[in-house]
């Protein structure tokens, strides 16, 4: 085998993860499409989409990203695949691999958020700025997708009173400009992270 394609097959792919609302009414005609649109730039740009394996704009992104032909991760609040549809009565349509992390919504938003490189924040409410809060708090690069919805001006106002810097974080109204500029911020966070390991070297064992 060609060890150019050995390479390519080990690069590791950005792990993004995509936070918006399981109940849409509130967020305009076409925050759906977008949704969609976002989940195949992730696809299309070398990612891996992870999601709340829920309904509404996780779910649209996670359509976008198969129709694109790309891997989708879900982490469900619930224990049990029984459970994920009868109790939380969630999808699992357009998930390549769905984890059941058992610990409710709360808990699975701490363990989606960390299981990814990076967020990407889309129309949503309290959950939506929950996984965002844990993001910021984690210093992860996190992307803003702006449109008619309050998501975007709340969460500019959440940094702005929260006197804690301006985090990781860029904006834009395009699918496709986000993804680029949030794969970015991973590209830096890893460029980072290399050079860290080299000037600090793990010890041989004995």
């Amino acid at each position: 085998m060609d060890s150019r394609n050995l390479e390519n097959n080990h690069t590791p792919k950005y792990r993004i993860c995509i936070s918006g609302a399981a109940e849409t009414s509130h967020c305009g005609e076409d925050s759906l499409s977008k949704a969609a649109e976002i989940g195949r730039e992730v696809i299309r740009q070398g990612g891996v989409l992870i999601s709340g394996a829920t309904t509404g704009f996780p779910f649209w992104a996670a359509k976008g990203a198969k129709e694109e032909g790309g891997i989708v991760v879900g982490f469900s609040p619930a224990s049990t695949s029984k459970e994920h549809t009868k109790v939380y009565k969630l999808p699992t349509q357009y998930h390549d691999l769905v984890v059941f992390t058992g610990f409710g919504y709360s808990g699975r938003n701490l363990i989606l958020t960390r299981s990814s490189d990076a967020i990407i924040v889309g129309c949503g409410r309290v959950g939506t700025l929950n996984e965002f809060t844990i993001a910021f708090e984690d210093k992860k690069p996190i992307g803003i997708l702006e449109g008619p919805w309050e998501t975007d001006d709340l969460i500019k106002d959440i940094i702005a009173r929260g006197h804690r810097g301006h985090g990781k974080i860029v904006y834009s109204s395009d699918p496709k400009e986000l993804v680029t500029k949030l794969i970015e911020l991973i590209k830096k966070d890893r460029e980072a992270d290399g050079k860290s390991s080299k000037e600090n070297p793990q010890p041989e064992g004995d």
